[in-house]
Formats: C-alpha cells, structure tokens, sequence
C-alpha cells in the first residue's frame, strides 16, 4: 500500500547552524581530539547541573568505563533494570561482572525500588555491589529513594540518562533534581545517537561530582595515559614525556563530533519544549481509547493504555511515548502499512538468549517487564513531527482500535 507518509518513530534535526559548525572544526586544526571536545564537555556539565563531564565515543563506552572506574570484576553483582536497551547490562559483563534483574514499576516502566529492595535483602549483606537504574523513556528516576537504599547496604548507583537530557524530578526538599546532575548518583551517562535528544552521530557523555572517578574516567578514556605534570609518578623527561598508569582504552570523541554536540546543545530547550507539545497532544488524544497509566495494566475491556504520566513533581523528557495495546503486532504491522515506523523498546533483556542461559536469576518474578513487553509500543516522538504527521499517527491508532 503507498502512503505519502513515511514517520519514524525519531528523527536527528540537522541545521544550517549545525553544518556551519561542523565545517568551522573540518577547518581548524584539529580532527579528533581537540578544544572542542573540553567546550562540550564543560557547556553539557554546565546544562545537567554537575561538576564535571567526559566525552565519549558512545554511551556504550560510557557505560563501560563507569563500570571500570567503580571497580567491576569478576565475582561482583550489580542490579539493573530488564527493559532497556541491552548496554546498560552489558557494561557490567564487559568487566567480568554479574548482571542480576528487578522488576520494573507497571506505571512508570523504571526500575521498582521495593522490588530492588527485595532483591537486596533476599541475599547476605555485601551480595550486590551496585545498582543501574534507567530514566526509561524519559521519565526521571527517584534518585534520591535509591540513593537512601544504595547507602543502606553499601552499594554505588550509575544513572543511565540517555533517554532524559533536560529531566528532572523535585526531591523531599523541593528542589529540583536534574537527570545527570551527580547529586545522588556516582556516576550518570548519555548517548548522542541520532534519535536522541542531542545528536551528534555517535557520542556518550559521563557526569559526576566526584573528582576522583573524573580523573579516573579521564585516563581510561585514553588509553590509560595521563600528561598531567600533578598526576605522574615518574619525574619528566621532557615536553613529550607520558605515563600509562593503568590499562585503558581508545574512546575518544573526534572534535568535529563535539562541534556538532555543541551546535545540538544550544537547541536543546527548544527540543524539549516541543517534545512536551507532541506529548501533551497524544494525551489529550488517548485520553477517551483506554485507560491511563495510573492502572498500570489495560482495564477490562480498554484496548489502550497510553502513558501520560503525572508530571508535577518532575519533568519527563520525552525520549519515547509509549503505549500499550492488546494487539501490538497487529498495530504495528498495520503502522507500517500506512508509513508510520513505531518502534518497540525493549525487548526484555533477561529473555535475550545470552543473558537467559547464565540464569542467576531464575527464580526472580520479572513478570510486570514481560508484561509491559507484550503490549509497548513507541509512537513517533521528535521535535520536527509535524501537527499533520502527529494526526496522521493519532488518527491511525484510532482508526486500528475501533
């Protein structure tokens, strides 16, 4: 069937602002790491609020070397969440780690913090090292209630970010608490993969509050290599000289990737603003096709539940709207037939065949993950979706449900 749609579920916006700055870094003098890669790192510090920030080649890269500088290795465990995107569990295999599942929230679709608890407290004190939860979608986690649980029991928290730059929840001071800010979490990472808030082809960003886990990150970014005159444990031999203090690895950022994070960050308000529009439009939508995410679950007889989450105590940004429908297959088969290319995230991790055949947690009830999976559905969400584009999608959901 022909459509004069074609809608993915997210799209990179590229500028004339952006082209320029990309051609301004071909043009100077430095094509992999260069100034550029500080001014990035520095401004996107500046934006989630922390005090430090290392550029990367990925976010995978960046996940692996929090794991690396918290210490991961063989014979430790650390707790992440089943729906995500498999790197946020992988980091911690890449070390030799342990990857150990807790349900999600059947309302949020995050990491559930009782049933992390439960998980921690079902085994003897020191069992699990640290917990990996994720902003998933967008929606901010409560950071400072896993924080209060990760101290309890001695454990460190990685924040995976990258679906929420420009997220934030209100913490039991009523101050606001951005996604990446470094206050509750050790570490916190982002991706800049093309369908992300800020795109810059590939790219991953690490924040933190801790000057030493920064000066750590700094040399496992490069090899393990420092220069820094402060940081050598040998004296100088000259201009030239460097140590490699410990084994590292090449995840570098090229600056012309920076130039265009740069040029993407400026916008980034503007993104939200806008993401926040489509978001509230599909609600109003949804709304009168199914019950809402306060259920949880589809009600009887509803045929949608569409996520519109409550959002006065925090800001959701927006990475994905997602909704749950009886016949995800057939939504979806039937999308594609009218130009529209949803998305599912994710599929489960813990069903993958590689983590299901090391079966450290086969008696764990991950059901609610299961569940969501069945049914979840990403509709397109990105700041050029056009009104005619977003009616054509709404219209398409109605049209398949009646």
């Amino acid at each position: 069937m022909s459509t004069k749609y074609s809608i993915p579920y997210g799209r990179q916006n590229i500028t004339d602002a952006d082209i320029a700055a990309v051609t301004e870094a071909l043009q100077a003098d430095y094509l992999t790491t260069g100034p550029r890669v500080l001014e990035f790192e520095v401004k996107f510090a500046e934006y989630v609020g922390a005090k430090y920030a290392v550029a990367v080649a990925n976010g995978t890269a960046a996940l692996h070397l929090c794991a690396l500088a918290l210490g991961v290795e063989k014979g430790l465990r650390v707790i992440t969440t089943p729906i995500t995107f498999a790197a946020s569990a992988n980091c911690v295999r890449y070390c030799g780690g342990e990857v150990w599942f807790a349900d999600i929230d059947p309302v949020t679709l995050t990491l559930d913090l009782e049933k992390t608890r439960a998980l921690i407290e079902a085994h003897e004190p020191g069992f699990f090292q640290g917990i990996i939860p994720v902003d998933f979608a967008g929606y901010p986690v409560d950071l400072e209630a896993f924080r209060e649980l990760a101290d309890e029991h001695g454990m460190w928290i990685i924040e995976d970010a990258c679906h929420a730059p420009g997220g934030w929840f209100t913490d039991s001071k009523d101050e606001k608490q951005h996604c990446g800010n470094g206050n509750y979490a050790d570490l916190a990472i982002f991706s800049f993969h093309p369908v992300k808030h800020i795109a810059s082809g590939e790219g991953g960003m690490i924040t933190t509050n801790n000057a030493d886990l920064y000066n750590d990150l700094m040399q496992l970014r490069t090899h393990g290599i420092t220069r820094d005159p402060d940081q050598l444990k040998r004296e100088s031999d000259g201009g030239w000289y460097m140590e490699m203090q410990q084994l590292g690895y090449n995840y570098r950022i090229p600056d012309i990737l920076c130039a265009l994070g740069i040029s993407q960050l400026s916008r980034a308000d503007e993104g939200m603003e806008r993401r926040q529009e489509i978001a509230k439009k599909y609600d109003n939508a949804f709304k009168k096709l199914g019950a809402d995410a306060g259920a949880g679950q589809l009600s009887e007889g509803a045929k949608l539940l569409y996520h519109g989450l409550p959002s006065s105590d925090r800001q959701h940004a927006f990475h994905l709207y997602v909704i749950q429908v009886e016949d995800r297959k057939g939504l979806y088969d039937y999308f594609r037939e009218q130009g529209i290319y949803a998305q599912v995230h994710y599929i489960p991790v813990h069903t993958m065949p590689y983590y299901a055949e090391l079966n450290h947690y086969s008696d764990i009830d991950l059901s609610l993950a299961e569940n969501y999976y069945a049914g979840g559905l990403s509709l397109p969400m990105y700041p050029t979706l056009t009104e005619e584009e977003q009616d054509f999608v709404i219209d398409r959901v109605k049209t398949f449900l009646a």
